[in-house]
């Protein structure tokens, strides 16, 4: 519910803080004073559509926030975990309007997009007017509703699911066919290039490898003479190793009496020993690599002719001859047993098809038995509203040949409005002031289904009076009992059953050179001075608020 409003310098409203509470809360009067501010700020604060011109006079910026109080499982906090967001129970959504026409959007002090802002609202708070027709004009929006009096979500979901499932199966089997028919198509020319890649076996880094070998080879024979002299000098016969080594020995005997003369100089030989047969090792390693065969030599030119061919031929590069080889065998797989495969997708889709459409089925029987108790519900609301000869239908057109998520279905909401009058959609078919009551009748009948926790009504009794003023008051009152109510309102009727009474004004500031809009929640006498005031317009009359104490007492009877 909707726990705090506070709007900061747009339009008429310097600073204005509104507590509210459960149950209807009712905002009296005069034309003019902000009643439509109010709103405008309130949908401004729920991700409606932002305006340069609501920023107060001489401000550089407006700024609306409200504050909700929400369960945990609530859609809302479902729309803000999706965006990362945090959900701390209370739930702050925060507007700033910049005098240039840019607007700034926050949930609980976190900067987010005004889409996900317009989300969150949405699924917190309904603003139904006369000519409002958000709630209405979208067929979608009439399945929810009666899937949501049917109590019919989960097995939406399970069609869902269903359909998802449906859909998988046959773009796999989709998938397949187009694949197989287009193997078919080349058939002759996969079979040719996969056995000609087959027996060329070309391998990923191949032509890299070939290369250098290639350039080592040729290289080395330049300079394996010159590798041969050092390796005899180092390793040969004429490698002074062996008379080092002899020197050694000779040094070690004699340094048994003279170690401190001796041993310095057999490290140091010692060294020059392990250092000469190290370099013994990486000559003999480099001539190996220089071995110059010319028949290995021509094996790797020919090797590399062979590749280089087939990238050419096959438009692709020598690394990836080994991929093009795996996936023209793939294909030719699946000329030869892609049949067998086709028949088991064929079979899977068939059986998915089957599924949903026996759950679409089950679920189209459900809302159409659903929305006759829909409209007996809807009907037996509108007599007393002044539309005792109009009728209300939920049409469920079941249309087989064009399925969808949540089934065969479309619904939509006709009326009509007179015996002999032909029935058409709501919004076509009823007036301003007879949309409406069939809203209200609607919302008070689909009040703890598919229902936003806070309900804004702006002044829905517009041209009634008397006995249907006081048949709409009931119904938001019992409207209010299960989800928070607000109505913007002109009817005394309506306003005596309010929980809460916000009287809207403008009063005069700087010696009248402007005005600002303020609201204040009546007490007991002032409620019934206000409520006067709604009987009798300018001049309040004793009799005017008798009539108002007898109203207030007609509504907590």
């Amino acid at each position: 519910m909707l726990a705090r409003l506070s709007i900061r310098d747009i339009v008429l409203i310097e600073r204005l803080d509104i507590e509210f509470a459960t149950g209807l809360a009712v905002l009296t009067g005069e034309t003019g004073a902000g009643k439509s501010i109010l709103l405008d700020a309130f949908a401004l604060a729920l991700g409606g559509r932002g305006d340069a011109g609501l920023v107060r006079h001489g401000a550089e910026q407006g700024q609306v926030t409200a504050v909700f109080d929400i369960p945990k499982n609530h859609p809302a906090a479902k729309i803000l975990a999706e965006n990362g967001l945090d959900d701390t129970g209370e739930m702050i959504l925060r507007r700033v309007q910049l005098a240039d026409g840019r607007t700034r959007a926050f949930i609980n002090d976190q900067s987010i997009s005004v889409q996900t802002l317009k989300a969150v609202g949405a699924a917190l708070v309904e603003i139904h007017g006369q000519h409002d027709e958000r709630a209405l004009v979208d067929a979608a929006t009439h399945r929810r509703l009666l899937d949501a009096f049917a109590g019919l979500e989960k097995d939406v979901a399970a069609v869902e699911e269903l359909w998802d499932a449906r859909r998988t199966a046959n773009t796999a089997l989709e998938e397949h066919r187009a694949g197989m028919e287009r193997a078919a198509r080349e058939a002759d020319y996969l079979r040719h290039a996969s056995d000609e890649l087959k027996q060329l076996a070309p391998k990923e880094g191949e032509e890299t490898s070939l290369a250098q070998r290639r350039t080592t080879m040729m290289q080395g024979e330049k300079i394996a003479s010159d590798l041969r002299e050092a390796q005899e000098a180092v390793g040969g016969n004429h490698s002074p190793v062996a008379a080092l080594s002899a020197a050694v020995r000779r040094l070690e005997r004699r340094g048994v009496n003279s170690p401190a003369l001796v041993e310095p100089a057999v490290k140091a030989i010692d060294a020059a020993i392990n250092a000469l047969e190290e370099a013994d090792q990486h000559l003999l390693a480099a001539l190996a690599a220089t071995d110059f065969d010319p028949a290995e030599l021509e094996r790797i030119e020919e090797r590399l002719f062979a590749l280089r061919a087939a990238s050419r031929k096959y438009s692709t590069p020598v690394d990836q001859l080994a991929a093009l080889a795996a996936k023209y065998a793939a294909d030719v797989v699946l000329i030869d047993a892609g049949a067998s495969r086709l028949k088991k997708l064929e079979q899977a889709a068939i059986e998915a098809d089957g599924r949903y459409a026996a759950a679409a089925k089950k679920l189209s029987l459900a809302r159409q038995k659903s929305a006759e108790k829909l409209n007996k519900a809807v009907n037996a609301e509108l007599a007393p509203l002044k539309l005792e000869r109009a009728k209300f239908m939920t049409q469920v057109a079941t249309d087989e040949a064009a399925p969808g998520p949540q089934g065969f279905d479309r619904v939509e909401f006709w009326v009509q409005t007179n015996p002999g009058t032909k029935p058409g959609p709501m919004m076509k078919v009823a007036s301003g002031g007879e949309l409406s009551r069939f809203l209200l009748a609607l919302k008070v009948v689909l009040s703890d289904r598919g229902s936003a926790p806070t309900l804004v009504f702006d002044e829905i009794d517009t041209g009634v009076g008397g006995a249907v003023a006081d048949a709409i008051g009931g119904r938001l009152a019992r409207l209010a009992g299960k989800v928070q109510v607000m109505a913007v309102t002109h009817a005394p009727q309506v306003a005596a059953r309010a929980d809460q009474h916000l009287l809207i004004s403008k009063d005069a500031l700087d010696k009248g050179k402007r005005v600002a809009t303020r609201v204040n929640a009546l007490a007991a006498d002032h409620r019934r001075e206000e409520i006067a005031r709604m009987l009798a317009g300018a001049e309040i009359t004793a009799e005017a608020r008798a009539a108002a104490e007898r109203l207030l007492k007609a509504a907590t009877a």
